[in-house]
């Protein structure tokens, strides 16, 4: 009897536990100068943010800081561990998360994504929202 009560609790934990999607992982970008985490929020939407940057301070040695954000308020927010990511959501096509944001720090820039997972490499495509042939492709890496 108390077999089966194991089993049982071992049966509906593992039911109850979330799995995890396949994007869900670290990824090098395409330079292969930071690390990017994607997860799903709570809101049920995937998110990415930088979690390792080769070359995390500037040359004072100061942590790097979002300084091209057109946002005045958010110049100083440090890039490690900012969210570049944002609102993407599992397509009907397999394997392709889309109607998502792409923040790049570099310029200060938001486009509209859409991310195309392989086996160990994410295809990333920025472009102007409404102008999906406008834009750029990057491809990441598994970095796990």
């Amino acid at each position: 009897m108390k077999n089966i009560l194991v089993f049982a609790l071992v049966l509906v934990t593992k039911f109850c536990m979330a799995q995890k999607e396949p994007i869900e992982k670290i990824w090098w970008n395409e330079e292969k100068t930071s690390k990017i985490q994607i997860f799903k929020a709570t809101d049920g939407y995937f998110y990415g943010k930088i979690i390792y940057l080769q070359t995390p301070n500037d040359k004072n040695g100061h942590p790097r800081v979002d300084n091209k954000n057109p946002d005045d308020k958010l110049k100083s927010t440090p890039v490690l561990n900012l969210i570049i990511l944002k609102k993407f959501k599992k397509s009907t096509e397999p394997n392709v998360y889309e109607d998502g944001t792409v923040y790049d720090p570099n310029s200060g820039k938001t486009y509209c994504g859409k991310l195309t997972l392989a086996e160990r490499s994410l295809k990333l495509r920025g472009f102007i929202c409404s102008f999906s042939w406008l834009g750029r492709s990057s491809v990441w890496t598994l970095a796990e």
